[in-house]
């Protein structure tokens, strides 16, 4: 399925995962990534995803997006084929008082210490309550990239965040 995917990323600074209804395990890699365009392969549970992502827009808001479910074999072989540095992390979801749902990725290997939420919108516009968990926003920011965190993983800059926080 082919859409505008529309999200807001940001740093988790609270406690969420009591709020959480869903975690999930999540193994990613790409299979080719450049120019801002991904061809990730995702095990999401028991599940396995292909998507192709386009460039995001200038602010980095939204992005063309083309995912489809394939089996886990299949995600296993295309995973053993990705480019180096597969990211590893858990994804809890919470539901705000709005309605909203937040997908809370909590990373590991390379990338612990490191825990972001995204918000999935219909629109550039939409507005949506911040939970109490949420800290700064680096929606556009590409470090926070699930494809640059491969090549540049977190444990590599995190000093850099934790200083700019002081």
């Amino acid at each position: 399925m082919a859409y505008l995917e529309i999200e807001r990323k940001f740093l988790v600074t609270g406690e969420y995962k009591s709020l959480a209804f869903d975690v999930t395990p999540i193994r990613q890699g790409y299979i080719a990534s450049g120019n801002g365009r991904t061809v990730r392969v995702r095990i999401r549970g028991d599940k396995g995803w292909l998507t192709i992502k386009g460039p995001s827009d200038r602010r980095g808001l939204g992005r063309f997006e083309w995912e489809k479910e394939i089996s886990v074999p299949e995600a296993e072989a295309l995973l053993s084929i990705a480019e180096p540095g597969v990211i590893s992390k858990s994804r809890y979801l919470v539901r705000a008082e709005d309605g909203h749902v937040w997908e809370v990725d909590e990373f590991y290997d390379d990338n612990e210490g490191l825990t972001m939420a995204e918000i999935e919108l219909h629109s550039e516009g939409e507005t949506f309550v911040i939970p109490p968990f949420i800290g700064r926003e680096v929606t556009g920011d590409r470090r926070f990239y699930n494809s640059h965190m491969r090549e540049y993983p977190f444990k590599l800059w995190k000093n850099d965040i934790i200083s700019a926080a002081d």
